[in-house]
């Protein structure tokens, strides 16, 4: 099952979300196990894994990084496990320099400010890579794919920098 004919969207990067949400709308109302509640155990089970076929489809495409490994993954792009190591040296040189920032926040004089800094620089550089990687998936040739896989990961980086943003935020704060 391909999850945008599922949901009859043109495959990109960039989804109508509010299209997405009524398209799933009207696809679990169609298939929603309640409707099933007096039909053959068979047809039961069958509405149930349809309508859990349409929340799998439903949450990948709603994010913006599950969207794109699923298009990357469609194409037969080979998408290395997490643990696969970073040829990019000098992403690998920024993920340090990103953690040493974060780590110093905690010795900051105003932390406040130096919480702002930190989620402002990655704001901003989540989404550069993020406009790298739709322009690299809209191409759809060998190496923009690949290119692109490559960004998902750093995205992916960024992505959980954000959580360990948010959880020493929290940490600091509920003191």
């Amino acid at each position: 099952m391909n999850y945008f004919q599922l949901f009859n969207i043109e495959v990109s990067f960039d989804v109508d979300l509010q299209q997405l949400s009524s398209s799933y709308q009207t696809l679990q109302k169609t298939v929603h196990p309640d409707k099933f509640a007096h039909a053959s155990e068979q047809e039961q089970r069958i509405a149930v894994q349809k309508s859990a076929q349409i929340n799998d489809a439903y949450q990948t495409l709603k994010n913006p990084l599950q969207r794109a490994e699923y298009i990357l993954v469609q194409r037969s792009v080979e998408m290395p496990n997490e643990q696969h190591s970073f040829q990019d040296t000098s992403f690998l040189m920024r993920q340090m320099e990103l953690r040493e920032m974060l780590e110093d926040v905690r010795h900051s004089g105003d932390v406040d400010a130096a919480l702002l800094e930190v989620q402002s620089v990655l704001s901003t550089e989540y989404l550069q890579l993020s406009q790298v990687m739709r322009t690299q998936i809209s191409e759809n040739n060998a190496a923009s794919n690949s290119a692109a896989c490559d960004n998902l990961r750093k995205l992916k980086f960024y992505q959980k920098l954000n959580i360990e943003v948010d959880r020493l935020e929290d940490s600091l704060f509920d003191d």
